[in-house]
C-alpha cells in the first residue's frame, strides 16, 4: 500500500474518531460502517488484491456498524454495513481501481450501516408497540385476584 494512501486513511480515521462522540444515531452507524469498510477494504486489498478488498470491505463495514450501533439497531447495521461495504468496494474497484474501491467501501459501508440500523430500530419499536408494551414498565392485561 502506498504511503500517500496510508496517510489518507490515517487522517480520515483520526478525524472521524475525534468527532465520533459528538454524533448520534444513524450518523454514528454511518461513520462506523464507513471507517470499518475503508479499513477492511485497505487491509483486504493489501492481502488478497481486488477480491480481498471486496471481502474486507464487507467484513469491515459490518464490524464498524456493529461497534457503533445500539441493541435495537445492531442486526440491521451489521447486515447493511456488510452488504454496502462489499458492494461499494466492488463498484469502486470497477470504476476507479484501488482508490475507487476505498471510496466505494466508505460510501457503501456507511450508507448500508445507517439504513440497516434505522430499519432495524424502526422494526424494534413497531414490534413493541404491536405487543402492547408502553414505556419501560408494562402491565399485564389479565388481573389475577388472590
Amino acid at each position: 500500500m502506498s504511503n500517500k494512501l496510508l496517510r489518507m486513511v490515517a487522517v480520515a480515521t483520526l478525524a472521524a474518531a475525534t468527532s465520533l462522540p459528538a454524533l448520534a444515531g444513524d450518523m454514528n452507524n454511518a461513520l462506523g460502517g464507513a471507517l470499518g469498510g475503508v479499513a477492511g477494504a485497505a487491509l483486504g486489498g493489501a492481502v488478497g488484491g481486488s477480491t480481498g478488498s471486496v471481502i474486507g470491505g464487507a467484513l469491515g463495514g459490518g464490524a464498524g456498524g456493529a461497534v457503533t450501533s445500539n441493541r435495537r439497531e445492531r442486526t440491521g447495521a451489521i447486515i447493511g454495513g456488510a452488504l454496502g461495504g462489499g458492494a461499494g468496494t466492488a463498484a469502486g474497484n470497477a470504476m476507479g481501481g484501488r482508490g475507487g474501491g476505498l471510496i466505494g467501501a466508505a460510501v457503501g459501508g456507511g450508507a448500508g450501516s445507517a439504513l440497516g440500523g434505522n430499519i432495524s430500530r424502526s422494526n424494534s419499536y413497531s414490534d413493541e408497540y404491536s405487543r402492547g408494551y408502553r414505556g419501560r414498565h408494562h402491565h399485564s392485561r389479565h388481573r389475577h385476584w388472590d
